[in-house]
């Protein structure tokens, strides 16, 4: 049977577009590949197990589904066009997310984008075959869309163009898109929808294909998102705890950088695929993939009400939270620490100076709407943004951590493009929490929760609040006692 696959596929055309998106990442074969290698083997032989790809893109996942079934069920229908027959039409089922990937996937799946012609592997009366898409609108409600949460502004668009209202999370219940049950589902969802600014005010959406593959409650789930969630990600809080919570995923593949996943893809924080299994109940084994390295450690994901990434800083930061429950996430500020936008700039008058991207310069009182009690104090801050790709690492392969880290005084505010980290009554705090910062050991533990090339609240969550009448050094927090911190 592989020669029907080699004859039709030869290049593989799938590799190819694997890399032309940023928005809807084409998933390359040999991942694909890896994320169905978690199912057991023997599904591949069973006629009655079915599968669904949610998110149909390139189709591959239906495609390399298809090839496996092919080979282990030939004892069971030996005659080729009756296997085929019986997988095409019984045991592979899929949604696409645009008129496009419909006809991608099917040509993919099929051999032919209408099932229905003399070209088409296996014969069906109609153009969709089991690969269904269906052009539907989103449903507004003060100005976004009551199941995926799109902006109006930016969706409610002509109807020349995609609406991006994906089908199987614009349903309440998605049991009646096929009117059966699933052993599998499998896929690469959409990661995020426009917010009509820039890629960090983009609003996540792959974690509304997980929630609702969960309803249908397949024997397995397996899917590929952004790491994000981890720790941080817009509303996606609640996602985080319940997948945290969830002693059902058996198994989670991480990659810190998305390009060894998707080449060519800048995806930021890295991305990861899961193995939920309906019937496990127990510890996860976290894979840690770098540089084409793995390592792995089964642990307990209810440990944090995050994820830590790196399975080896789990015993570092158990030591640290055994010691103290004090941390600098306590003191840190909100997005916006004075209430000035990043294109905020110097007027040229008033009594404050303000630190914005391009320098310092005058501003009047008026301008700052929140923090105002931190205006007279000495205030340690770091900028939001650590790096602008989403591999997160230099020339060398280092990570940077933090970028731009100063003091400023009183009278001295800020744009959002920094976040104030903990303020002072004296200069020498200050810079003894500039100084710690800029060590070792904080920036390590600030890595373990920053998973995107941003930093927050959230990522001074495990740097424990010393004293800072003190200076310090990483060999000084090695020895710290319990009291001192």
């Amino acid at each position: 049977m592989s020669s029907l696959f080699e004859s039709t596929y030869n290049p593989d055309v799938l590799s190819c577009i694997a890399n032309l998106s940023n928005d809807e990442v084409f998933t390359p074969p040999e991942l694909a590949n890896k994320m169905l290698d978690m199912l057991p083997q023997e599904i591949w032989s069973d006629p009655k197990a079915t599968f669904l790809d949610p998110a149909c893109k390139s189709g591959v996942f239906l495609r390399e589904i298809a090839k496996r079934l092919i080979e282990g069920l030939e004892n069971e229908y030996p005659d080729l066009q009756e296997r085929l027959d019986h997988i095409y039409k019984k045991q592979i089922f899929g949604i696409a997310i645009t008129e496009l990937t419909s006809l991608l996937s099917r040509r993919s799946l099929y051999c032919s984008k209408y099932p229905n012609s003399k070209y088409s592997v296996v014969h069906f009366d109609g153009p969709e075959g089991n690969v269904e898409y269906k052009r539907l609108h989103h449903t507004w409600d003060n100005g976004r869309c009551v199941w995926c949460g799109a902006s109006q502004k930016e969706y409610d668009r002509d109807e020349a163009l995609e609406q991006y209202a994906y089908e199987f999370i614009h349903l309440e219940k998605p049991e009646e898109l096929f009117h059966m049950k699933f052993d599998v589902i499998i896929g690469n969802p959409p990661y995020q929808l426009s917010d009509g600014g820039n890629n960090a005010s983009a609003l996540p959406i792959y974690q509304k294909f997980v929630e609702q593959a969960k309803k249908l409650n397949p024997r397995f789930l397996v899917m590929i998102t952004p790491s994000r969630w981890f720790s941080g990600g817009r509303g996606l809080d609640s996602y985080r705890a319940s997948m945290l919570n969830d002693r059902r995923i058996r198994k989670l593949v991480d990659y810190e950088d998305a390009n060894e996943c998707f080449p060519g893809v800048d995806i930021s924080g890295g991305v990861s695929y899961f193995f939920w299994k309906r019937d496990y109940s127990g510890n996860c084994t976290v894979v840690n993939k770098k540089n084409g390295k793995a390592d792995s450690l089964t642990r307990d994901l209810r440990r944090y009400d995050i994820l830590i990434r790196s399975n080896r800083a789990i015993p570092i930061v158990d030591k640290v939270t055994a010691r103290t429950n004090k941390f600098l996430s306590a003191y840190v500020s909100s997005q916006r620490p004075f209430g000035l936008r990043t294109y905020a700039k110097p007027s040229g008058r008033g009594d404050l100076t303000l630190r914005w991207r391009n320098g310092k310069g005058p501003i009047e009182r008026s301008e700052v709407t929140v923090g105002g009690e931190w205006i007279d104090k000495w205030k340690v801050i770091v900028s939001r943004v650590v790096y602008e790709h989403a591999g997160g690492t230099d020339a060398q392969g280092k990570r940077r951590v933090l970028s731009i880290l100063e003091v400023l005084g009183p009278k001295e505010v800020c744009t959002e493009t920094y976040i104030v980290v903990k303020t002072f009554s004296s200069e020498a705090e200050a810079r003894n929490c500039m100084e710690y910062l800029a060590l070792k050991f904080p920036r390590f533990l600030i890595s373990q929760v920053a998973s995107a090339q941003m930093v927050n609240k959230k990522s001074f969550a495990f740097v424990p609040d010393v004293d800072f009448t003190k200076s310090w050094t990483d060999e000084e927090l090695q020895r710290v006692r319990p009291r001192q911190m």
